[in-house]
């Protein structure tokens, strides 16, 4: 080994820290263009936002320009020197209330909404383009630069939320149930006995409540069981409030362990709803059993909810999922 191999790896961080630091100058947010995203834009930057879609995966043109209909807006930020390459993008639906189903808002066959009759504006998929990128943060100012235009343009919308993705969720549960962490119940625990005892051939019968609820969860098929279904709902929802509103990211303390949950937070947003089976696809299973979560942005809270996250590690959350994961 040479002398100088001990020290490369401080080298290399400091490499990285000057690289970022250079990258973050360039890339700063006074630099880029917000554009809006319509049907008419360049046939070369549509093409990148069905490349570059991660969350809701687009599935060809006529998909796409469901996206962009009258009822919908898509934004994104542009470098002057990068004029085909979003960098960052998020998609919008107007809507009447809170979302509670990404599959509907996505569905072709649902007329299209006049937007002056919306009263809620849904961001529902917020995709970073440049994975060079990573670690410069685009997605806070892009949010609150289109809260602002749309409530400039549409005076009817007063709801300013996400309908977002749990993906840390089934991988904390799976976790911490193999661990036997006294996650649930006497209640649930009597629950999941009785669903064991309707589907013997699915549990072990001298299974614990914890291997119960591991090998329900693990069949997908399960939730297509009507009693099933109605048995796992409120337990799968109340853990899911649990990790959301009080599970920390490992080594962070204060911080939110689901990475959508702390991006949003950091933001200011509120973490206000859950919705069950909101995501019926195999990813939205696989992430979290079909659950998302509505993130609220109240424009007169943002900044106090965001300092409060951020110097305090307090959660803005609303006052029934609070409860719902004290269950």
């Amino acid at each position: 080994l040479d002398a100088n191999y001990r020290s490369r790896p401080a080298v290399l961080q400091a490499l990285e820290t000057d690289l970022k630091a250079l990258l973050a100058a360039w890339f700063d947010v006074g630099f880029l263009e917000l554009r809006r995203m319509d049907w008419h834009s360049p046939a070369l930057q549509l093409e990148r936002l069905v490349e570059y879609e991660a969350v809701h995966r687009i599935r060809g043109w006529r998909d796409l320009k469901n996206r962009l209909k009258a009822d919908r807006r898509c934004y994104a930020f542009f470098h002057p020197r990068m004029p085909d390459e979003p960098l960052i993008f998020v998609e919008v639906a107007l809507v009447q209330g809170l979302a509670s189903s990404v599959q509907r808002l996505l569905d072709q066959k649902v007329p299209v909404l006049d937007p002056a009759k919306a009263d809620t504006a849904v961001f529902y998929s917020i995709n970073n383009c440049q994975r060079g990128l990573d670690g410069i943060s685009f997605g806070n100012f892009l949010i609150k630069r289109v809260v602002g235009l749309l409530a400039d343009e549409f005076r009817n919308i007063k709801t300013f939320c996400t309908l977002s993705p749990i993906p840390g969720y089934r991988r904390w549960l799976d976790s911490t149930l193999a661990a036997d962490d006294g996650l649930l119940s006497e209640e649930e625990r009597k629950t999941l006995q009785d669903i064991a005892n309707l589907l013997p051939e699915t549990v072990p019968s001298d299974a614990s409540a914890e291997d119960i609820l591991r090998a329900l969860i693990a069949r997908r098929g399960v939730l297509r069981v009507e009693e099933a279904q109605r048995a796992l709902e409120p337990i799968l929802s109340r853990l899911c409030a649990r990790y959301l509103v009080k599970e920390e990211a490992p080594g962070r303390p204060g911080r939110a362990r689901d990475p959508v949950a702390h991006f949003h937070l950091s933001n200011g947003a509120r973490t206000e709803r859950l919705n069950w089976r909101a995501d019926t696809s195999e990813n939205g299973y696989r992430q979290s059993f079909g659950l998302m979560v509505n993130y609220l942005y109240d424009p007169e809270r943002i900044e106090e909810n965001h300092e409060l996250y951020m110097g305090e590690g307090r959660r803005a959350v609303a006052p029934a999922l609070r409860k719902l994961a004290r269950g």
